[in-house]
């Protein structure tokens, strides 16, 4: 009976062992990732994605990083290479959180990643996938201000690049900002609303 509650307890303690070493690399993977390093956050993202490779988080996270970090290239064949490796972990995360809508606006963000860099040449094939990506996200999740918030501001650059008006979707982004001050976030490490963003977006818009 005792080595029976031994090998519980030694179970337990591992199990809790594990965990804990989990939420220290995310932890300093967020750490690194505020302060500007982004190569840095990510390779531990990437880690700490092989070591959990039943968790969408660390991988989902993973391709932020290099996503975010891709705007502004100036390079092609560097945009491509963060672009290409961002496009594999979000599959990673797909594979582990079917029809999940932070996925689906992040796998929306990258595509916005290419248009940006060059609208001539990947505006045509990924603006229409774009579009669907943000429908089917607002139809899993209508009221997530992430979503909300994403798809505004997609519509928002098309506008800008169409010359119309980007007033219609300030409304939009004001409900995104008023659903992110009440939402609720009880999973560890979900992707929080940035209310400071949003209200710069605002400004943008009106």
């Amino acid at each position: 009976m005792k080595k029976s509650i031994l090998i519980i307890a030694i179970f337990i303690a591992t199990g809790i062992a594990a965990q804990t070493k989990y939420q220290k690399g995310m932890q300093k993977a967020f750490s690194l990732w505020k302060q500007g390093k982004m190569t840095e956050s990510s390779q531990l993202f990437e880690r700490i994605s092989k070591a959990e490779p039943t968790k969408w988080l660390p991988a989902y996270y993973t391709a932020n990083v290099e996503i975010l970090s891709s705007f502004g290239l100036k390079d092609e064949t560097a945009l491509k290479a963060k672009l290409t490796k961002a496009q594999e972990f979000l599959d990673i995360a797909k594979a582990n959180s079917e029809n999940n809508p932070e996925i689906l606006i992040t796998q929306a963000l990258l595509n916005l990643g290419y248009i940006a860099f060059d609208g001539q040449k990947y505006g045509m094939t990924l603006s229409g996938k774009t579009n669907q990506l943000y429908a089917k996200a607002l139809e899993i999740a209508p009221n997530n201000p992430r979503v909300i918030l994403g798809n505004a501001e997609w519509n928002m650059g098309t506008a800008k690049y169409f010359g119309q008006s980007t007033k219609p979707y300030c409304s939009e982004i004001k409900r995104a900002i008023e659903l992110g001050k009440k939402e609720k976030i009880e999973i560890e490490f979900y992707p929080k609303f940035m209310q400071d963003r949003a209200e710069e977006v605002l400004k943008q818009c009106e």
